[in-house]
């Protein structure tokens, strides 16, 4: 009978830490459930005079999160979903692609690095490019319905490399294939 107090307090403690957990919830992302409802708060996404989305009380750490659609690099380079097998993610740029893009990217850049680059806004239309166009060739392997096959991708990007007007011309391109897919 001695063994049954720890086990009592243990319990309570277990209680009061998920009721504590709960509400400590609740208050930090506003009313959920019946409370709610009965408050007449609309969960759907309002627009702010300062261009900001979401409601005033929104859940912390959404602020400033960009959008990860199924098919854009960040997607890819979060590692949400396997890459293809004929793709590995430590496959070099200029073995993909080919020889023609070792001029531009280098002999030891990666699918995974390429498609990580947070240079591409701003800068070089060609970083765009390999950035999107290895997006691309990945959903071109994974996406039925994708508007590119595996080999346009890569007669694409490498008719690209040309200039760097074509190059983002194409690197658009690809953007919006990818930003467009599901």
């Amino acid at each position: 009978m001695g063994s049954q107090a720890p086990l009592r307090s243990l319990a309570l403690a277990c209680f009061v830490f998920l009721c504590s957990s709960f509400w400590a919830a609740n208050g930090m992302y506003g009313r959920v459930g019946v409370a709610a409802a009965l408050e007449g708060e609309s969960r759907r996404m309002r627009l702010h005079t300062d261009g900001s989305r979401g409601d005033a009380h929104a859940w912390p750490g959404y602020l400033y999160t960009r959008a990860l659609g199924r098919c854009t690099p960040q997607f890819w380079s979060s590692g949400a979903e396997p890459w293809p097998n004929i793709v590995p993610q430590e496959a070099a740029v200029s073995k993909v692609f080919g020889s023609r893009s070792v001029e531009k990217y280098g002999p030891r850049l990666t699918l995974l690095e390429a498609t990580m680059r947070t240079d591409d806004i701003g800068g070089s239309a060609f970083v765009k490019l390999v950035k999107q166009g290895s997006a691309a060739l990945l959903n071109a392997y994974t996406r039925r319905g994708f508007p590119f096959d595996s080999w346009e991708v890569k007669a694409l990007l490498l008719e690209a490399l040309v200039s760097e007007e074509a190059a983002a011309v194409q690197a658009e391109r690809f953007e919006q294939a990818n930003e467009s897919c599901v």
